[in-house]
């Protein structure tokens, strides 16, 4: 998030208080759940997939668009909109959000935007902005907050860990130094990351394989524990891609 910032955008400190609150009793709920392009992270499609009972292949197919271009080293995924003429989120209905307590992230943190990068010696630098859209009459309640805080009560935690994991592969050193991955590699990414039901069944029977024995935690993510495969899924990566 360098440089100058969109119209609406202001740059955010982390113990920074603003009054934000988003209710059905706010006239402008469910606005901002339309004419968007909402980008799934890996845990998003996790929690989604979970939560709708689809298996992730189905769930892709169904829900997801993925945009593959020469100009990204890593295909991006898009949640798909309903054709009403606004764009809607495929999961609002006039009660609010039918996914609320699985959620995306990005959904999570509005009105607050989350950049993070990864430093040399290894750590996450955060940089946050609040967006005051003028469509958002969220900003005239009354509950008063720093962005930590709000993360906290939106139950971002899990989400920015994931995030800041995958992190490491999307700002590797190699991809930093001008390394794009070839059209099977992308392929690999989404099955690894995205489609992990997939992956896991792949895995199992020995159509995937590391070149060292799995850590002391990731058998239980072939046995069923998404999140743990999840990790197992950048770490093949890591080794397909970067010969780590």
């Amino acid at each position: 998030m360098a440089g100058a910032l969109p119209e609406h955008f202001q740059r955010l400190e982390q113990e920074k208080r603003f009054c934000f609150s988003c209710h059905p009793g706010v006239p402008c709920f469910t606005e901002c759940c339309r004419e968007l392009d909402l980008a799934l992270t890996p845990y998003d499609v996790l929690r989604l997939k979970n939560k709708v009972r689809m298996n992730s292949s189905d769930f892709l197919e169904q829900y997801v668009i993925i945009e593959q271009s020469p100009d990204l080293a890593f295909p991006l995924c898009y949640l798909t909109m309903v054709d009403d003429g606004r764009a809607s989120c495929v999961f609002v209905s006039p009660g609010g959000c039918t996914v609320y307590e699985d959620r995306p992230a990005a959904c999570r943190a509005y009105p607050v935007g989350r950049g993070a990068s990864r430093e040399n010696n290894g750590c996450v630098r955060e940089t946050l902005v609040l967006i005051r859209e003028p469509h958002c009459l969220g900003f005239t309640g009354t509950v008063n907050q720093s962005a930590g805080e709000y993360f906290r009560n939106q139950g971002l935690d899990d989400y920015n860990r994931s995030n800041d994991e995958i992190m490491l592969l999307l700002q590797h050193d190699r991809i930093r130094q001008g390394f794009r991955p070839t059209r099977r590699q992308q392929d690999q990414f989404i099955l690894a990351l995205y489609n992990l039901d997939l992956f896991r069944q792949e895995m199992s029977s020995g159509q995937i394989n590391m070149r060292r024995p799995l850590a002391a935690e990731e058998p239980q993510g072939l046995a069923g524990d998404d999140e743990q495969l999840l990790r197992l899924g950048g770490r093949w990566l890591r080794q397909e891609l970067f010969n780590e």
